[in-house]
């Protein structure tokens, strides 16, 4: 092979080689270029997203939601506990972003915090707040209860005279101190005509902490108006929407607290209240019957339907003059999301099952088969 021939071929190798130098180069400029562009939108995102958790959860929103930090709660609790009532957007960011800032001594306790809050706001009124207490004492108050009744929790609770506690709550004068005090709750409705008791449905049921030793009988029953004020005012714009009041909320509720027997009862058995209310026909519910008589009996008898009284709804059209008795949230909401029935019967089998029905030819039947 002669000399020419060989630097040809050595030439071509050399422009082969360099070829594919520049193809390496190019597929690794290319890798290159698309890492970088990978790891800037994944570094973008990456900062959005912490950006976005250091934010108000609802900068516009006024609602305050209630928190409850327990005794011993470490950081890794507190943000689990925020994130969970909606005041944060992420727990393991709050927890760093406290961690960054040397952020500590946090206090337990009960606290209203809102989702406009900043994480700076959150964590000041964490560490501001009430070093928590456990309570001298807690009272109970179920629901269903007349005044009547809830004054005999609150003696055999305190050993304070129940009669004096009733003689309270149905005075001329503590009841307009709570109308100036609760507007929104407390309307002129409560002393209607015919209406028994004025603050009758307004003490709420719940569990109550007491840290003095002997509150007043005045500070009790304020704690429960407060509480019913704080619950129902959820519902004030969705009540004025429909163009009802507090007291036609919390009266058709007493009849679902006083009726129902389980959760899942409470909406069917309003919807049977609001067939018949929309034909003008008689609820026709027992409890009311009670209340008329004043009595706390078990069994309603056929001559105790026939009592001429204005809360008796077998004899009046329409819901009693107010509430029978207190009723929980579970009764509240069921008033305002009631199941889309036809029924306008129903009755309580010996087990305490309600069976619902369409017509009455149909509650015949299940009277017979339920409870004969």
């Amino acid at each position: 092979m002669g000399n020419e021939s060989k630097k040809e071929i050595m030439f071509d190798r050399m422009k082969t080689k360099k070829k594919e130098v520049k193809l390496v180069r190019r597929i690794v400029l290319a890798i290159v270029l698309f890492l970088l562009i990978v790891g800037g939108v994944g570094g973008y995102i990456a900062y959005s997203y912490v950006k976005s958790a250091l934010e108000p959860m609802d900068p516009a929103s006024e609602e305050q939601v209630e928190v409850d930090i327990p005794i011993g709660s470490g950081l890794d609790t507190i943000a689990t506990t925020l994130e969970a009532n909606g005041i944060i957007k992420n727990a393991k960011i709050f927890k760093y972003y406290a961690k960054f800032n040397n952020e500590s001594n946090f206090q337990a306790g009960n606290y209203n915090l809102t989702k406009a809050m900043t994480l700076d706001e959150i964590i000041k009124s964490l560490k501001n707040g009430k070093v928590y207490r456990e309570p001298l004492f807690t009272l109970t108050i179920p629901e269903g209860l007349t005044l009547e009744q809830i004054g005999q929790v609150v003696e055999k609770k305190t050993g304070k005279s129940a009669d004096e506690f009733f003689k309270l709550v149905t005075s001329d004068e503590f009841v307009d101190r709570m109308m100036v005090k609760y507007p929104n709750l407390l309307s002129a409705e409560i002393k209607g005509e015919n209406v028994r008791y004025a603050l009758e449905g307004y003490l709420y049921p719940a569990t109550y902490p007491f840290f003095e030793e002997d509150p007043s009988l005045e500070v009790i029953a304020d704690t429960m108006i407060s509480n019913t004020e704080k619950t129902v005012s959820a519902y004030y714009d969705l009540l004025q929407a429909e163009e009802k009041t507090v007291h036609w909320l919390l009266t058709f509720a007493s009849l679902l607290e006083e009726e129902a027997t389980a959760q899942t009862d409470r909406e069917t058995i309003a919807s049977v209240f609001y067939n018949r209310l929309e034909i003008d026909m008689p609820l026709q519910t027992d409890p009311t019957v009670l209340y008329a008589l004043g009595s706390h009996k078990d069994r309603v008898l056929f001559e105790d339907l026939e009592v001429d009284n204005p809360y008796n709804t077998y004899q009046k059209v329409g819901l009693p003059p107010g509430p029978i008795a207190n009723a929980g949230k579970s009764s509240i909401e069921a008033v305002l999301n009631p199941t889309d029935t036809d029924y306008f019967y129903f009755l309580a089998d010996k087990e305490g099952q309600n069976h619902f029905s369409e017509t009455y030819e149909q509650h015949l039947q299940k009277i017979d088969e339920y409870l004969k």
